[in-house]
């Protein structure tokens, strides 16, 4: 049995999934958030149902909004700003009494969509969570691409690139910097963005919804909206030239986004033609958690 479990900032999810893939437990409970403790308590909990309902003991993956440090073993980058500098798979396996792996949530994304998913078969699957932040990930051959210093397709903290005199600096995001792909670029992007422009404070689907109806504002939000994502991919593209792109996370359920974004991708990529395709997540807002249960579908260290 494998176990995967999603550390998110407002969730914490459990999925055990036998080796061909086939799902045997699910479980969501709230993220203790801002008490350390008490998440590890949480993970502990959710292995413990998770076990007592299949049966089996499995081996256990952790994805998280962050990265442990090759050089201190210690949480670092993470937005649930209580994990960092914590020795979280020290913890853990002290709390479960086994060893864990543990990734980045948006290298589990690109594993589980590289396993089974909207990246089957890909030699390089590059994944971008567009939800409360903007992470990215990058799977190669099935396996997270986790880097030297831990910190593989960490894009959040990057400016967005080719920036307009209007949009420059941009504004502040949670890392310091100014302009981030994770403050511009994620759904609390999109919505801070029409916020800006219009006064008003609405969800994302709001937006959308009134952009559908031809509110003038909405589809100026959203245009600028896949301006600046697809710019950012555009990055990417030029630099590791992935196969695909794969969505996760709320806004990658906005189906016009799978229309726009490779025009726009395609002015500032440098290529005579670029064809790589942007696709949803087959697995939908739990395949981060799918692909934390695959970081044990080896048996080499992840």
């Amino acid at each position: 049995m494998r176990l995967g479990i999603d550390w998110g900032g407002t969730k914490m999810e459990i999925i055990a999934l036998e080796p061909g893939g086939d799902e045997r437990f699910r479980k969501r409970v709230a993220t203790p958030r801002g008490d350390y403790d008490g998440c590890i308590r949480a993970v502990a909990d959710l292995v413990a149902a998770a076990e007592e309902a299949t049966g089996a003991r499995g081996t256990v993956g952790l994805g998280i909004p962050g990265s442990l440090s090759p050089a201190t073993g210690l949480v670092k980058n993470a937005n649930s700003t209580w994990m960092n500098g914590r020795p979280l798979d020290r913890d853990l396996e002290t709390a479960l009494s086994r060893a864990v792996r543990i990734q980045n949530d948006a290298n589990c994304l690109a594993v589980s969509e590289a396993t089974d998913g909207a990246g089957a078969g890909a030699a390089m699957v590059h994944a971008i969570i567009v939800g409360t932040g903007c992470g990215s990930g990058i799977a190669i051959n099935g396996r997270a691409h986790r880097g030297a210093n831990g910190i593989g397709g960490e894009w959040g903290n990057i400016p967005v690139p080719w920036m307009s005199a209007e949009e420059f600096p941009g504004p502040e995001c949670w890392t310091g910097k100014r302009g981030t792909i994770d403050r511009l670029c994620s759904g609390t992007g999109f919505q801070w963005d029409y916020g800006q422009a219009t006064g008003l404070s609405l969800t994302g689907p709001e937006i959308m919804a009134r952009a559908r109806a031809g509110d003038r504002d909405a589809e100026a939000a959203f245009e600028r909206y896949v301006s600046r994502l697809g710019r950012a991919m555009a990055m990417v593209a030029n630099i590791l030239d992935p196969d695909v792109f794969v969505l996760g996370g709320g806004m990658s359920n906005i189906d016009e986004l799978y229309g726009r974004l490779p025009d726009e991708m395609r002015k500032h990529v440098f290529s005579d033609q670029y064809d790589v395709p942007v696709r949803k997540a087959k697995h939908g807002d739990s395949s981060g958690v799918r692909g934390a249960a695959w970081l044990w579908n080896d048996t080499a260290p992840a």
